[in-house]
């Protein structure tokens, strides 16, 4: 791997339960490089969602470390970009003005307006919303709120971006087209990037590394590496041989009991990649 950018080691979340410690997962390690893409996969439960908060700063690990270039990261970091499930959008703000708020977040640096409003009317652009700029959240459909958000991190111009689900609300033909912006975006501004997403064919499709969570507690079960070029959408006939290795690894997976919830909460469809795992 080349420059390491973001750097997780040991991670370790749980709950308090009754005296005791319920671990919900133990021992995760990341190490995410600049362009990269890297997706999670995983059951409900296995703390994806808490797990890129512990990486945003927003939450404080039971054990471990998150780093961003060498500098330890607990708190929000003005070069790492968070986008939820939930947008999040001030319903008193315009589209504008919401894309705009990103730059207003503490410890966020100040810009001069001149580039406050480049950055803004990139982001917008870059997301295909330059006609609804002067909307309202409420004027806006699910999908247009979430492209909000993501117009939101671009215009911060961040060195990682997280993302919870971001494309969940779309429907399907602005879901390949947000796709594709992420996959530009990160290739003009070398940023990296997790996916958390319960989206097979989506991993596939967008990253370079796809990271399985299971067990109880849960941990890192599988990794790949998918060594195919970009656009992959039209290299059906060359990728069927790989596509049987993926799933015949995720068939043994589902056939180990602590695994056994993979089969239900994860969608077995896949693109095809090259395949290198591992079994913790």
């Amino acid at each position: 791997m080349s420059t390491v950018l973001l750097d997780a080691r040991d991670i370790t979340l749980g709950y308090a339960r009754g005296q005791g410690w319920q671990s919900v997962l133990e021992g995760f390690d990341l190490q995410l490089a600049p362009g990269e893409i890297v997706s999670v996969l995983g059951p409900s439960g296995v703390g994806k969602s808490s797990l890129l908060r512990v990486l945003a700063g927003l939450q404080t690990p039971h054990s471990g470390t998150v780093s961003l270039l060498g500098e330890a990261v607990t708190a929000p970091h003005p070069r790492v970009a968070v986008a939820f499930q939930d947008p999040s959008l001030l319903p008193w703000l315009n589209l504008e003005h919401n894309v705009a708020f990103g730059l207003d977040f503490a410890r966020q640096p100040k810009v001069a307006a001149a580039a406050r409003k480049a950055r803004v009317d990139q982001a917008i652009t870059e997301v295909g919303l330059q006609h609804a700029r002067g909307q309202y959240p409420a004027q806006l459909s699910g999908g247009m709120a979430q492209r909000v958000a993501l117009a939101r991190c671009l215009a911060r111009q961040p060195q990682v971006l997280l993302l919870d689900e971001p494309f969940g609300a779309l429907d399907e033909v602005t879901r390949a087209d947000m796709q594709q912006l992420l996959l530009s975006v990160i290739a003009r501004h070398n940023t990296a990037a997790l996916l958390i997403t319960h989206d097979i064919d989506e991993a596939l499709l967008l990253s370079d590394r796809i990271l399985l969570l299971g067990h109880s507690p849960a941990r890192t079960v599988g990794e790949w590496r998918i060594d195919l070029a970009q656009p992959r959408e039209d290299r059906v006939d060359e990728l069927g041989a790989l596509r049987i290795d993926i799933l015949k690894t995720l068939r043994r997976a589902s056939r180990t009991p602590d695994l056994e919830p993979l089969r239900d909460s994860l969608e077995l469809a896949h693109v095809p990649g090259r395949l290198h795992t591992h079994s913790a």
